[in-house]
């Protein structure tokens, strides 16, 4: 395991809003290692039936930031690609679109968000309230929510990547 993959050294003993932002950080930086050096095509690739691909989670975890920090939290206008995407006609349009889309620009539009993310969370308590939702939840929710999804989104990325190119570990 590389130094980068270790938790911050402070995480143990963080307060509760550094501890969140930290964790959910070191997420971000998996998903980002776990598809480093990974042969574009097989990125694009599903090995399961479901049709889920490296690719498509990783162009639905940019949306997912995009959605829950930047847009619902904190009420900004929806950016490119999701405020023209057909979710009309395809509401899995993420996943399936990412087929035809560069590995690196994926890349790249999921470390936007993140940013995003992060300038959406700065100067806010945990206890605010979203500015843009029909039921009311807080940054707190919105980080922890973050995490468990990005969490579970890599496990599937880390299993996808075993089966399409053999490669194991974080």
């Amino acid at each position: 395991m590389s130094d980068d993959a270790e938790f911050p050294p402070n995480l143990a003993t963080a307060g509760e809003r550094e501890m969140l932002s930290d964790m959910l950080d070191w997420y971000r930086r998996a998903v980002v290692r776990k598809v480093t050096g990974m042969a574009p095509a097989l990125a694009r690739t599903s090995p399961v039936s479901s049709g889920t691909s490296v690719a498509g989670l990783l162009k639905h975890l940019a949306g997912v930031e995009d959605n829950w920090f930047d847009d619902r939290f904190a009420g900004n206008p929806e950016p490119e690609p999701w405020a023209s995407a057909p979710w009309d006609d395809d509401p899995d349009w993420e996943f399936h679109s990412a087929a035809d889309d560069d590995l690196a620009d994926i890349v790249a539009l999921y470390e936007t968000a993140c940013e995003r993310s992060r300038r959406a969370a700065a100067g806010h308590d945990l206890d605010d309230l979203a500015t843009n939702s029909t039921r009311p939840f807080n940054l707190r929710f919105t980080y922890v929510h973050l995490i468990e999804e990005t969490a579970r989104h890599l496990g599937h990325m880390d299993i996808l990547r075993e089966q399409l190119d053999g490669t194991t570990g974080e």
